[in-house]
């Protein structure tokens, strides 16, 4: 921009500055919330200043008994924005922050025990959102039960934990992500405008011969399959017996059952269809958390896993890499600055360090938390040194620490019989000490 000078602050540096008030305010989110898979063993949450995990167990949020119904209502609002699915969100007063409007579904079934009839509500955190109930009730029974976002089941559970993998906030929303550069929050905003505008989607639910009406004047069929189909729309009746063979679905290639609602994808076309099961994500075949998807290349992805195929995430900070210059590392990628050990954060450029459970570890830490002990000298074995592992015992390969548990003969090259954790070099030395 132009001249104009004085004093005041750009709205850009005052915008910039409310946005990092906004992650700093983050941090706090969920915290001291319980780990649902250490249990006690987790003192609860405390998110890492920059890696999206516990400080305390080293588990994802998604892990923790967070309650965040309205953080997860405002990601997915933030993710309809600017789309063709803005119907599904609305503006609060409040703040003006885009919110997704669920559709919740309450069923109420009456229970007659004896002379009372008490009434058993049960409330679905999000259904399919169509006119006829009925429909999105048999969508439900087709979902295995453990699936069914049931409040206060298993089901939801699963719900808000595929929200956080599926759909993670820092996939799309730079001030969820931990020190961007100007440059990078454009390119990032870019690649979130692209995708919205290409291959985001949202599945719809119908019967499949409810599809076949007006749709099919739309499609844009070549003209041998036109008049296919006004051959059988002119035989009629016959065909409705075989109405339910002409659907199959795009996944498991198996019929729809008449009756049935079917899973389309405006992306992909209305001659594809899905049973409510197969429309899973082609990568980590889960579920589509709410039918939301992405197409690319004739096949459905979740968030994370097509935001993958266009970018590299950081294995240590999870976010999509969006600068020229990262690590590589045993086939995953870092940003420079994050490619640090994952129990001390010590930054390991240059440095050695050992992979365990597919993190970083530096040596030292690797000496002090994870190194195998030395069954002969009871040390730690350094990674770099030769060592002897026989079911789950190690020894170091030398002729101090790998000798017979009898004898004391060195058992290098040697044929050996192992007991527990002792090793023998003959029947008589292990008839010895069993003795």
């Amino acid at each position: 921009g132009g001249g104009g000078g004085g004093a005041g602050v750009s709205p850009e540096t005052m915008d910039l500055e409310s946005r990092v008030k906004k992650i700093t305010l983050g941090h706090e989110q969920g915290s001291g919330a319980p780990c649902l898979k250490c249990k006690d063993e987790c003192e609860g949450f405390e998110l890492h200043f920059w890696r999206k995990i516990c400080r305390n167990c080293k588990c994802g949020q998604e892990e923790h008994d967070i309650l965040s119904s309205n953080e997860d209502d405002r990601k997915v609002g933030k993710l309809f924005e600017d789309t063709k699915y803005t119907s599904l969100i609305a503006k609060l007063k409040t703040d003006g922050i885009p919110t997704y409007k669920r559709n919740v579904m309450i069923l109420t079934n009456p229970v007659v025990a004896k002379k009372d009839v008490s009434i058993n509500t049960v409330t679905y955190e999000w259904a399919p959102p169509v006119q006829n109930q009925a429909l999105a009730r048999r969508y439900m029974e087709m979902i295995p039960k453990e699936k069914q976002p049931v409040a206060g089941s298993e089901g939801a559970q699963y719900r808000k934990k595929q929200l956080a993998k599926q759909l993670p906030a820092h996939d799309q929303d730079p001030s969820k992500c931990h020190e961007l550069s100007p440059n990078e929050v454009k390119q990032m905003e870019q690649f979130v405008k692209k995708y919205k505008n290409e291959v985001l989607g949202v599945g719809d639910i119908k019967l499949p011969k409810e599809v076949d009406g007006p749709v099919a004047e739309k499609r844009e069929f070549s003209d041998g399959d036109r008049s296919t189909t006004a051959a059988i729309g002119a035989l009629g009746d016959k065909v409705e017996a075989l109405k339910g063979a002409q659907y199959s679905c795009y996944h498991c290639k198996l019929n729809m059952k008449e009756g049935d609602p079917a899973v389309y994808a405006e992306r992909a076309g209305y001659d594809k269809l899905w049973h409510p099961v197969c429309f899973i994500c082609c990568v980590c075949r889960e579920l589509l958390v709410d039918m939301i998807y992405f197409w690319k290349g004739g096949k459905l992805y979740c968030g994370r896993h097509y935001c993958d195929t266009e970018k590299p995430r950081c294995a240590g900070c999870d976010e999509l890499i969006f600068s020229n210059e990262y690590t590589q590392a045993e086939s995953q990628s870092w940003h420079l600055k994050h490619f640090c050990c994952f129990d001390c954060d010590c930054v390991l450029a240059g440095e050695i360090y050992v992979m365990v459970n597919d993190k970083p570890v530096c040596k030292p830490c690797y000496v002090k938390n994870h190194a195998a002990l030395c069954q002969g000298c009871q040390n730690a074995i350094d990674p770099e040194v030769q060592r002897v592992s026989y079911n789950g015992f190690h020894w170091h390969a030398t002729p101090e620490c790998f000798l017979c548990s009898c004898c004391n003969k060195c058992l290098i090259g040697q044929k050996f019989m192992p007991v527990e954790k002792m090793v023998f070099c003959s029947v008589e030395c292990k008839k010895k000490m069993s003795s």
